[in-house]
């Protein structure tokens, strides 16, 4: 079963703090599928994406494509995955289940500390995974670092 890692974002908004953590998952061989909930959204994120670094670039593409199986980082808002994930890479409130966790490598749930609604989300996801046994971590930007603020083993609210 994978782990799932929850990233609170305070300090860097969600278009400069995913690029090193997909990197990271890039660097440690895994597929990536990026899901959000709104298109415009992932729209936003690809146009992001695609404006950064060219040192830096992370091969990716927005679901709906002819190549989507064979993209490292697939931009999902409600489509199924087609590049076979090993991570699964949750902005904006989208939804993963413990089902999905379990079937992956890792998961992650990248949440804005600003966005009252979102943190709202993110906290019932975190019950609602860790109740279900899954493990948890709970990551916090601080001092322009990610530090580790919680820890669950499952089967706990944390």
């Amino acid at each position: 079963m994978g782990d799932v890692f929850f990233y609170h974002l305070t300090e860097s908004p969600l278009e400069r703090a995913l690029p090193p953590l997909l990197g990271k998952a890039l660097e440690a061989g895994w597929t990536i599928e990026l899901r959000g909930r709104e298109a415009a959204a992932m729209d936003r994120l690809d146009a992001a994406l695609w404006l950064g670094a060219e040192e830096g670039f992370l091969p990716h593409g927005r679901a709906g494509g002819a190549h989507d199986a064979r993209q490292p980082v697939l931009l999902t808002a409600g489509e199924a995955a087609a590049n076979a994930p090993s991570c699964v890479m949750s902005v904006g409130g989208a939804d993963i289940s413990a089902e999905e966790v379990a079937a992956l490598t890792r998961a992650c749930v990248l949440f804005d500390g600003a966005d009252e609604a979102v943190l709202q989300v993110a906290r019932g996801q975190w019950k609602a995974l860790t109740g279900a046994g899954v493990k948890a971590q709970y990551w916090a930007q601080e001092g322009g670092r990610w530090q580790k603020k919680a820890e669950s083993q499952g089967g706990s609210s944390g």
